[in-house]
């Protein structure tokens, strides 16, 4: 208050739960009625937390704060749905999440998060393991992930750790390991799929090099002349057509879908004609500008990689479809 701002309610983190006296001395030197000071305790997950502040009575002190005392009582019926089966699945899976940023999981916080929306989905625990990137080669792939029930290749930038990412996608492709690719991880694919199944050598990225003789990842044309990286970015919500009959028209139920993207580097589409009479599908595709935006391999249990981020949009009451059967795949293949 002595910088001006006044608080109406005090929502209190804590270990112990607040005692009567407690919460009077607060509501008393704070200047908030004792209604209004909240006591938020620790709780074994975060989406405990909606009905701690609704037996707290946080939505009733806003509602009058706000002067909106007839608002409709909250249905929690399809958060509780949720919470029941996040907290009582029926098995477990063990899902490699392959990366460069594993020591800052806030990185993958929303790849963290749709896993658990997609589990509770399946009435299944996912347990993520995280396997640094940059440890792992084509010596150790095996040691390292061959207990798994599904691998993740995350996105990211840059060259630092690409290898390993590639080689990670090699024995899930080889050994009918589920894999699901997201932004760079889907471009990982494809980089494998030309060295190993084509037989291209040095395919790659020019992000990774600059001159290699096969840039099946590459800027757009139309792209390669601006010097500003910001300029180069493709952002935001874009269409995608998909392929009647694919994994992802099955998964989506629907022919055309909407997700958010973050990437500047592309499929690059004349190497398509290759990559699809060897075997690997591309079946989502941008309508407007006919970008690559998904790619599958039809001969393997489920092999999917998509250049969007599909994370950004899971949430509890929607659990992203791509996460859902990804997890589902990865339960089957426990299960056998």
């Amino acid at each position: 208050m002595e910088s001006g701002i006044r608080a109406y309610i005090l929502v209190c983190r804590t270990e112990h739960h607040l005692s009567q006296e407690l919460r009077q001395k607060l509501a008393l030197f704070c200047n908030v009625k004792e209604e209004a000071v909240i006591q938020s305790i620790d709780a074994s997950t975060i989406y405990d937390v909606p009905n701690m502040m609704l037996e707290e009575g946080l939505d009733d002190v806003t509602l009058k704060k706000l002067n909106l005392e007839n608002a409709p009582e909250p249905n929690l019926d399809q958060w509780n749905e949720f919470l029941n089966r996040h907290k009582n699945p029926k098995s477990h899976v063990k899902i490699g999440l392959i990366g460069k940023y594993v020591e800052l999981q806030d990185s993958y916080k929303s790849i963290l998060e749709s896993f658990i929306h997609a589990g509770a989905e399946n009435e299944v625990k996912v347990d993520v393991e995280y396997i640094h990137s940059e440890h792992i080669d084509s010596n150790t792939i095996k040691d390292v992930v061959s207990h798994l029930d599904g691998i993740l290749v995350a996105p990211g930038f840059g060259e630092r750790g690409v290898e390993g990412k590639i080689d990670a996608v090699r024995y899930a492709r080889e050994n009918n390991l589920p894999f699901f690719g997201i932004c760079l991880g889907m471009q990982m694919a494809v980089i494998e799929y030309s060295r190993n199944v084509l037989g291209l050598e040095g395919a790659n990225s020019t992000e990774m090099d600059p001159d290699t003789p096969h840039p099946v990842i590459d800027l757009m044309e139309e792209q390669k002349n601006i010097t500003h990286k910001g300029g180069t970015m493709r952002l935001g919500s874009w269409a995608c057509e998909l392929k009647e009959g694919s994994i992802v028209s099955d998964v989506y139920k629907t022919k055309v879908v909407k997700e958010r993207h973050r990437h500047r580097y592309e499929y690059n589409d004349r190497y398509r004609d290759q990559l699809e009479a060897a075997g690997m599908t591309a079946t989502g595709f941008n309508p407007d500008t006919g970008l690559v935006e998904i790619i599958e391999l039809p001969s393997h249990p489920w092999f999917v990689g998509v250049q969007y981020h599909p994370e950004y949009k899971s949430t509890v009451a929607n659990p992203h479809p791509l996460f859902v059967a990804f997890v589902k795949a990865a339960r089957e293949h426990s299960e056998k």
